[in-house]
């Protein structure tokens, strides 16, 4: 009976031994990297799946339960595989009703370049399982042979048209060499890049004319060309010195709106700068807005600080006349309480001569309050208009 209890022992401890190891495999799978290459998770997965056969298994509701959520672990991920699938098929498909419509094009070198675009894509895009995958690039396959076969075609005609080609890259060559003179550099040049793409447009002249054309061709371009360079080289010069003198021109800026001294000459010099600017001309695209970037900030910085200051004088002076209007009415109150004095002192016994110079005196009293509140309008109609 001690044999068969040590026995069903060491069966409990192995039993808790395959338990640990399913649970180790489960926090394995619960670890697999969903963004990582599909392939790289389903060898993980198998091998996980492999490993979890290898695992006793001993007919309990726990192990039952871990299996249940080992495999619950599992089939999310090929539920996301299949997510995967389905949407690499509907973008595979996507990607040959493309190619069906590049089969009608003739537009050759463009069409080529978006069969190799699409080319691009699918290669890109992924799996959507092996079957599948079969199916979708034989679709796929023969739409770009299709059209390969349409351009091969195209260019197998052209080699039975040589005679025109050459007759056509002639008068490029002659258009070529009527532009030559031009002095029109950007709407030149694009017409040489429109004979350029006429150039290849027309095919080849066949190996025995093609070389001679070509050199013909690119000989009547140079001559325009070098002529092109010569001007762009003596522009970059004139544009060169134009960025000296307008960095000469941000330094006297920067001279001027560091003083913050906002006088009349001040101001004056700061506005010439500006009409200096305009005449001297560009300093070229590179150059042109960090130069005019810094003049315009040392600009900004002096006319910022004139407004403020301006304002500032401003404010002082309105400070003033309100002070003034303070005093005036202080002035007004005092005239008016020594005419209520001298209307009081009337009331008593005073003799005739008094009460006339009492009320003379109450007369410039008035006429001076009048005059203070004269005053004080005019100083609140500048006050309004300022």
């Amino acid at each position: 009976m001690e044999k068969d209890y040590e026995e069903m022992m060491e069966e409990f401890d192995d039993m808790d031994a395959d338990i640990e190891a399913k649970k180790a495999l489960i926090e394995e799978a619960k670890q697999i990297d969903e963004s990582q290459d599909w392939n790289a998770v389903s060898r993980t997965i198998n091998d996980l799946k492999r490993r979890w056969k290898k695992i006793h298994y001993s007919d309990s509701v726990y192990e039952d339960q871990l299996r249940d959520e080992f495999e619950g672990i599992i089939d999310k991920f090929y539920a996301k595989r299949d997510e995967l699938y389905d949407e690499n098929k509907k973008l595979k498909e996507q990607l040959i009703e493309k190619a069906k419509e590049v089969f009608e094009s003739d537009q050759w070198k463009e069409a080529t370049e978006t069969v190799k675009d699409l080319m691009e894509e699918w290669k890109k895009i992924g799996t959507a399982g092996r079957q599948t995958d079969d199916e979708l690039w034989d679709r796929f396959n023969e739409a770009r042979q299709k059209f390969y076969d349409r351009k091969h075609d195209h260019w197998k005609a052209m080699n039975d048209r040589f005679s025109e080609v050459k007759d056509i890259k002639k008068d490029l060559i002659e258009k070529a060499k009527a532009l030559q003179d031009s002095d029109q550099w950007k709407a030149t040049s694009d017409k040489y890049r429109d004979l350029m793409d006429e150039w290849k447009s027309a095919g080849s002249a066949g190996r025995e004319y093609e070389d001679a054309l070509w050199q013909s061709f690119c000989e009547a371009r140079q001559v325009f060309y070098d002529r092109r360079n010569e001007h762009f080289e003596q522009l970059h010069a004139r544009q060169e010195e134009n960025y000296e003198k307008k960095k000469q021109l941000v330094q006297h800026a920067e001279l001027i709106a560091g003083t913050a001294s906002y006088t009349r000459e001040n101001t004056e010099t700061m506005k010439n700068l500006s009409v200096q600017w305009k005449e001297i001309g560009s300093c070229g695209r590179d150059k042109e807005n960090e130069i005019w970037t810094s003049f315009r900030t040392k600009m900004d910085d002096y006319f910022d600080g004139l407004r403020a200051f301006n304002d500032q004088k401003h404010e002082d002076w309105l400070e003033r006349m309100k002070d003034t209007i303070a005093h005036k009415n202080e002035q007004i109150a005092n005239q008016k309480r020594q005419i209520q004095r001298l209307n009081d002192d009337m009331n008593g016994l005073v003799s005739e001569s008094d009460l006339g110079d009492m009320e003379q005196e109450i007369q410039q009293k008035e006429k001076f309050i009048s005059q203070l509140e004269k005053e004080i309008e005019d100083i609140e109609s500048k006050i309004n208009e300022g």
